[in-house]
């Protein structure tokens, strides 16, 4: 059954978990890079060289996924993983070199633009740092409104839904499975809040839970 939160616990159901939350979105920084990290455009690259090649230089993805190196020339190296994008730059500058020695670091990530709609706190437009998660997304902009639903949060990706959020399994147990990287364009749909039961008394969590579509 649906009903209004109560003063006693009006707080306790996860919307405490948004309470301190900024208002709109701030980068992932200081992060180390995970090895699956996608390179795209505007991507910095932070590349070293030395032997019989002497590079030192900060390359940036093009629109068209590639940096132009000094000395070697245009290289494409959008969709490459962080993980393989050192060797892939070994193989290209081997093209000209020969015993060399190369160490290629991520600088400056991109951000990219995404949507909130729905239900949401606080719906709109955002730009996020390329390393932003559905659950970074969701806690930084304010998680669902009052009429938001915590048990469905979906990630659509044109018009495909990527994955869809329970935020009571992250907030109880923890659990990021349904977690997945934002790419350019994706949108954040909160639905409205679904059935709810209020649970009152001499219990050491009164609440008003939003109740699982399946229970």
């Amino acid at each position: 059954m649906k009903t209004s939160k109560t003063p006693e616990c009006q707080l306790l159901d996860g919307s405490q978990f948004f309470q301190d939350t900024q208002d709109g979105f701030t980068p992932v920084e200081r992060t180390p890079v995970p090895a699956d990290y996608v390179i795209g455009p505007g991507d910095e690259l932070q590349i070293r060289a030395w032997g019989m090649v002497d590079i030192d230089f900060r390359a940036v993805v093009d629109r068209n996924g590639q940096i132009n190196l000094p000395k070697i020339g245009t290289i494409g190296v959008a969709r490459l993983k962080a993980s393989e994008i050192e060797d892939h730059l070994r193989g290209q500058i081997g093209k000209v070199f020969k015993s060399f020695s190369l160490n290629v670091t991520l600088g400056q990530l991109r951000t990219i633009q995404i949507f909130v709609v729905g239900q949401a706190a606080r719906p709109g437009a955002y730009t996020v740092s390329g390393l932003s998660t559905l659950i970074n997304a969701v806690f930084q902009s304010g998680g669902p409104g009052p009429n938001g639903s915590l048990r469905k949060v979906q990630l659509k990706r044109g018009n495909a839904v990527v994955t869809e959020l329970d935020l009571y399994d992250f907030i109880i147990r923890g659990d990021k499975s349904k977690d997945v990287r934002l790419l350019p364009g994706d949108v954040i749909v909160y639905h409205p809040v679904g059935a709810q039961v209020a649970l009152l008394g001499a219990l050491e969590n009164p609440a008003i839970y939003e109740i699982s579509p399946a229970a």
